[in-house]
């Protein structure tokens, strides 16, 4: 049996946002390797073995995978989204760079997905129809202020921004310092979204000033987006324009 590694991306949420080709990498799978809500997405079938793992453990994950496909196996690492956008893409090639040389002659494919922003992006309107950066904010592989820096930079340069893992029962404080710096360099005045658990039956979307936000609107499972200075309401809608002013 020739052994194989795909990194795949199950969308946003809805089961009719997986793309097809993920769906049949997932069909031709003997193990499905990911973090523990995400494997258990798959369903389960004669052949197939799920292996469930933490959050913390990226790279054990990921040389798991390769391991098991230098055996035969026919792999398939799972994240949410798209497995490129702070998923597990680059842990699996990270742990390729360190792993052992026969790793190299693997088959590993990369499948797209769906990104929760994207999806929230859709949702809300085109909040991301001009320039626009994607920070996440969690500091569990980054330190804080490397976090606020980049928050401060791309609010000055103009751009819109969509930010991933906003907010944690561990980490509650950072959300609000990260409001107070989007206040000084963005304008108060700037619209900003909370897009919970998009695509799924507790779908949430509410859009505010950055002047009305308060930390408490996002949690683990939401979308924020947060426009530049252009970006604006018409009627139900919220689009960033995509010449710049």
């Amino acid at each position: 049996m020739t052994g194989w590694v795909t990194i795949a991306g199950l969308g946003p949420g809805r089961d009719d946002l997986v793309t097809p080709e993920v769906n049949a990498a997932i069909a031709e799978a003997t193990d499905i390797v990911g973090y523990i809500p995400y494997v258990r997405r798959v369903a389960d079938r004669p052949g197939l073995t799920k292996h469930e793992s933490d959050n913390r453990v990226e790279l054990d994950r990921a040389a798991h995978a390769l391991e098991m496909a230098a055996g035969g196996k026919r792999v398939v690492v799972v994240s949410s989204g798209d497995p490129g956008v702070f998923a597990m893409a680059s842990a699996v090639f990270e742990a390729l760079e360190n792993g052992p040389e026969n790793w190299l002659s693997l088959d590993i494919r990369v499948l797209p997905g769906i990104t929760a922003m994207l999806a929230a992006a859709a949702r809300i309107g085109a909040p991301l129809g001009h320039d626009f950066a994607a920070i996440n904010l969690s500091d569990n592989l980054k330190p804080w202020d490397l976090i606020e820096n980049r928050l401060r930079l791309a609010g000055e340069a103009g751009f819109a921004m969509a930010f991933y893992n906003p907010r944690s029962k561990s980490r509650p404080h950072q959300f609000a310092r990260a409001l107070e710096i989007l206040r000084e360099a963005c304008g108060a005045e700037t619209l900003i979204s909370f897009a919970r658990a998009v695509s799924t039956p507790e779908e949430a979307i509410r859009t505010v000033t950055l002047a009305e936000a308060t930390p408490e609107m996002a949690d683990m499972r939401t979308m924020v987006i947060v426009g530049n200075r252009d970006t604006r309401r018409v009627g139900d809608y919220i689009y960033t324009p995509r010449s710049a002013s």
